[in-house]
């Protein structure tokens, strides 16, 4: 179960002689997971110069050499070289967004990558189970009662949570296939939640509460604090340890219910448990930031392309691309326009074109095969 379980993430997405194990030689193999340790140190390492370019960049910039003292200055004593308006530019307008925006993006990725794996579909992300339209509408509900961002970051959860719980019990009312059933309970679970959003939308006051709820759905990181921050890392984190370290057993399922049973894997409540460690990530991302798209779906299949379909390479690498990803696209946001740009925006300017070349390349390589 070590070296030949890991065949594929997601099969549709190329032949099979392609998938790790195939090939002893390892000559256009997959990565091991010991082989895929330095990709995901470089990566590691781009993470972390990207969150840096983002503490530094925007109407206000701080050099790169300032914001790393400033940084070590709250850990070790340093001679004070940075300023007053520096210090507060950086740690209190810049770091919360910056964790936030590594935190959002890479929970929606490393719930993206999952969910491919799980459904063993390229084309899949976390909008499949509904979470996120349950969770929008969590959100909308508060904005529309004006109950405050407490009340709109704890109905957003809860509402997330909700749609997982409506989804899953979908998915045991028919004895046939069980995945079937749940894309089809999410699916009818996400579009009974988009309507209810409408219908908030609909009911909202034109001139004070709409925009507000147009603008919060489009996705903003705008009103980041550690507060927020701390909010989301307790759903993202705790369901980015369960999937992890289900990362080799979502291997085996990836290959079919019946083998994933013959190797000792119970297909059923594995994928219960996966499922719910990404709507907790889900739920969390979206409480915090709105709808935030494209990045659960382009992400995974970058992640494939710098390590291979062995999940357990493939899942932490979505989770640091996913955060980098997000935090760049968070400093376009508030830097190229005098008005800060929505996510939602530019990650759907940015991602739909870049997933067709995805595609194409795809398609070019298995006609290649």
């Amino acid at each position: 179960m070590t070296a030949s379980a890991p065949e594929t993430g997601t099969t549709a997405a190329r032949p099979p002689e392609d998938g790790p194990g195939r090939d002893p030689s390892g000559a256009g193999a997959a990565p091991s997971a010991r082989r895929g340790l330095p990709r995901l140190s470089l990566l590691v390492l781009v993470t972390v110069v990207v969150a840096l370019a983002a503490l530094a960049l925007g109407r206000y910039v701080v050099p790169p050499n300032e914001v790393v003292r400033l940084l070590a200055g709250q850990v070790i004593p340093l001679d004070r070289t940075w300023t007053p308006v520096e210090q507060s530019v950086v740690l209190d307008v810049r770091l919360p967004r910056v964790l936030l925006s590594l935190l959002v993006g890479g929970g929606l990725a490393l719930g993206g990558a999952a969910l491919q794996g799980v459904f063993r579909n390229p084309l899949v992300s976390p909008d499949v189970i509904g979470v996120s339209s349950g969770a929008s509408f969590g959100g909308v509900l508060g904005l529309l009662l004006g109950a405050g961002s407490a009340a709109v970051v704890g109905g957003a959860f809860a509402f997330g949570l909700v749609a997982l719980v409506t989804v899953l019990l979908i998915g045991r009312l028919n004895s046939g296939s069980p995945i079937l059933m749940i894309v089809l309970g999410g699916t009818v679970t996400g579009a009974f939640f988009t309507a209810l959003v409408s219908f908030a939308k609909y009911l909202a006051d034109p001139e004070s509460e709409l925009p507000s709820i147009v603008f919060w759905l489009l996705g903003s990181l705008a009103t980041a604090t550690y507060a927020k921050a701390v909010t989301a890392a307790v759903p993202i984190l705790l369901g980015a340890a369960v999937v992890l370290a289900l990362r080799w057993r979502l291997n085996v399922l990836s290959l079919g219910d019946e083998d994933a049973t013959a190797l000792g894997v119970p297909p059923r409540s594995t994928r219960a448990l996966l499922l719910t460690a990404v709507a907790l990530m889900t739920a969390g991302a979206v409480a915090v930031a709105g709808l935030v798209g494209w990045v659960g779906l382009v992400v995974p299949h970058l992640a494939r392309l710098w390590t291979g379909s062995d999940h357990r390479v493939q899942l932490p690498a979505a989770f640091l691309i996913g955060g980098a990803y997000l935090t760049a696209i968070d400093t376009l946001s508030r830097t190229i326009t005098a008005a800060e740009m929505p996510l939602g925006i530019l990650t759907a300017v940015i991602g739909a074109p870049f997933f067709v070349l995805l595609l194409a390349r795809s398609r070019k390589r298995m006609w290649s095969q």
